[in-house]
């Protein structure tokens, strides 16, 4: 959940590109990001494997006028809208990008080689095509917002009651790593997009650190099958409060557009 999700990148720095607020290349190279490449398979009218930003210029063409997020998990459709080939894969991918104004969606297969601490990342998105209807369970902003805040506040009422602490090496350089990514001045989502959607995201951002840190690095009284039990028991609904809120920051552009009733 620390992690920023490479869907959520496509779908920031797309919508930044079609509002004109960033280059094509400007908006390739930040969803990219860390990764060696990115490529893109199946878009209409290509045969094989083509570059970002032609594959967006293209969709862009084809009518998409904006891009949501989908963090699907088992027995949470998030964000997804179908048909259940597109919902299947999305599934397996843990997350998608979907289009608006055109039925067309892009879900990641993501490839990983070479030793520890050198490892060269290539993805391919693979278009796909997509039901054109409200994505499932995803929030406003405001409800967002009130949701995390609960959720923060019950999480560590409960994790303190079960004595599970986030200690040890491990645990101060997830920290550190969060800490580094909330620098004063750091982009939290690409141009465009409203301050509430920057403010929904970090939080969003804070309370899945939370959720990492007690499932991979807590330690105190939650050793026993009961007590581990009752720590996924409070942990689990957080970790969905806390997806549903980075759907809402990422799908805020989509949101907007549709509220002015443009497409």
């Amino acid at each position: 959940m620390l992690s920023e999700p490479r869907s959520g990148r496509l779908a920031a720095w797309g919508n930044a590109l079609l509002a004109g607020a960033v280059s094509p290349d400007d908006a390739a190279l930040a969803i990219v990001g860390e990764d060696a490449v990115h490529r893109v398979e199946g878009l209409p009218g290509e045969a094989g494997p083509v570059g970002l930003t032609l594959a967006l210029g293209r969709l862009r063409r084809l009518g998409v006028t904006g891009w949501r997020v989908a963090l699907p998990a088992p027995g949470h459709p998030l964000g997804l809208s179908g048909p259940p080939e597109f919902n299947a894969r999305a599934l397996e991918a843990e997350e998608a990008v979907v289009g608006f104004g055109a039925p067309y969606g892009l879900v990641p297969e993501v490839t990983e080689a070479g030793p520890a601490g050198d490892v060269h990342v290539e993805v391919v998105w693979h278009v796909l095509t997509v039901r054109e209807a409200p994505p499932a369970d995803v929030p406003s902003l405001g409800e967002a917002e009130r949701e995390l805040a609960e959720a923060l506040r019950e999480a560590t009422t409960v994790l303190t009651r079960l004595d599970v602490a986030a200690s040890g090496p491990a645990a101060e350089a997830a920290r550190d790593a969060y800490r580094a990514r909330a620098e004063p001045g750091r982009e939290v989502l690409a141009p465009g997009y409203p301050p509430r959607a920057v403010r929904v995201l970090e939080l969003a951002q804070r309370v899945g650190l939370l959720v990492d840190l007690a499932y991979d690095h807590g330690h105190g009284g939650a050793v026993s099958a009961s007590e581990m039990a009752a720590r996924g028991a409070a942990l689990r609904p957080v970790e969905r409060v806390a997806r549903r809120a980075q759907v809402a920051a990422y799908n805020a552009y989509v949101e907007e557009r549709e509220r002015e009733g443009g497409r």
